[in-house]
């Protein structure tokens, strides 16, 4: 019968990992928690412990999972309390539910069919040829007055046909600039550069334009490049983007579960105890949100009305048992949190939006 590394013939007299002495009795390092054991590692003895560590993992998942679904708020209840071995990490586990969820709304849907962001004189080319369909100017009410469509499409024809060299302005001109105007005129100037000459490379643009080679002559000739990409093909920014939600979620729950914090003071919960909550209502969120896309793929319509539903009263569920509050108490924070809630939301999807096509 093969050795086990588990005998007591292999047990040394100092930990191999962190070297805390160790008596033959001891089994583990009471330390670190590594198996006292000098054995060599060998082919079986790695399977058997990648195995055993991967069923009792798959035996925290399932407790997990089962404790977060079916009994509201319980989880997060036991994991302040100290009942932390038998369930996952929530951080963790808010991740892996993310990243499944993001998953399976990208195979169920696509921003690929995203129509290319019209401009303004596509729109109005189109207004014209509505006017000239049914025989009846269009006017544009301003706060002078009326005014005909046709002078506005023909001033914006002539501005989009104009060259970059029209809008020019020199360095030494920028320089007098405030930043802000200064970055305008050269963003500008850069898209109709990259418009006429489709030229990506930065530098080449720069030396064609007369410009400083700078970092941020770079990165916002970029930036102009980016955003006629984006206009033609949008589909490419938002598949970006979307992947990126995993993580920008992770960094707004932290600053939602302040504002939990606030609205609960008098409970007696710290902070890291409503961010605990959070993650777990969050990873709920993303669960039931997930067998609602697979479902709603496979039959249609009525997936999200449930899934609304069944969410909705988990949410109540899970904040009057956490907290241990009435009923009138818990709903009249329930509207309260889900009104922060999708106002954090709004500015936070501005700024990740902001912030990711300046990285894209």
């Amino acid at each position: 019968m093969a050795s086990n590394r588990f005998d007591l013939k292999y047990r040394g007299t100092k930990c191999l990992n962190c070297d805390f002495p160790l008596d033959k009795s001891d089994k583990y390092c009471p330390t670190c928690g590594q198996l006292n054991s000098t054995k060599k590692l060998k082919f079986d003895d790695f399977f058997s412990e990648f195995f055993s560590g991967l069923f009792a993992y798959d035996s925290r998942f399932q407790r997990t999972l089962r404790v977060l679904l079916f009994s509201p708020g319980r989880i997060s209840k036991d994991y302040i309390n100290g009942k932390r071995m038998c369930y996952a990490n929530p951080f963790r586990f808010y991740l892996s539910a993310s990243i499944i969820f993001f998953l399976i709304w990208s195979f169920t849907n696509s921003f690929d069919n995203i129509q290319p962001i019209s401009d303004n004189t596509e729109i109005a080319e189109q207004l014209q040829q509505d006017s000239l369909n049914t025989g009846t100017p269009n006017i544009v009410h301003t706060p002078v007055g009326g005014m005909n469509l046709d002078s506005i499409i023909k001033a914006q024809n002539e501005n989009k046909a104009k060259s970059y060299k029209e809008f020019y302005v020199p360095p030494q001109e920028l320089d007098t600039m405030t930043y802000l105007d200064a970055g305008t005129k050269k963003l500008n100037i850069y898209s109709r550069f990259y418009k006429e000459t489709t030229i990506r490379n930065a530098e080449t643009a720069m030396d064609s334009l007369a410009y400083p080679q700078t970092s941020y002559n770079h990165w916002l000739y970029k930036k102009a490049v980016d955003w006629n990409t984006v206009k033609d093909n949008p589909g490419l920014f938002f598949n970006y983007f979307v992947n990126k939600l995993p993580f920008i979620i992770f960094f707004y729950l932290p600053v939602f579960a302040l504002f939990i914090w606030l609205l609960y003071l008098r409970r007696p919960f710290n902070y890291m105890e409503h961010l605990i909550f959070a993650f777990h209502v969050q990873t709920t969120f993303f669960i039931v949100y997930a067998l609602a896309l697979l479902v709603d793929y496979l039959l249609k319509d009525w997936a999200f009305t449930i899934a609304n539903t069944v969410f909705i009263f988990y949410l109540y569920k899970a904040m009057r048992n956490f907290y241990g509050q009435g009923r009138v108490k818990t709903i009249v924070k329930f509207i309260l949190l889900n009104f922060i809630f999708f106002i954090l939301a709004g500015i936070a999807a501005i700024i990740s939006i902001l912030a990711s096509f300046a990285i894209y």
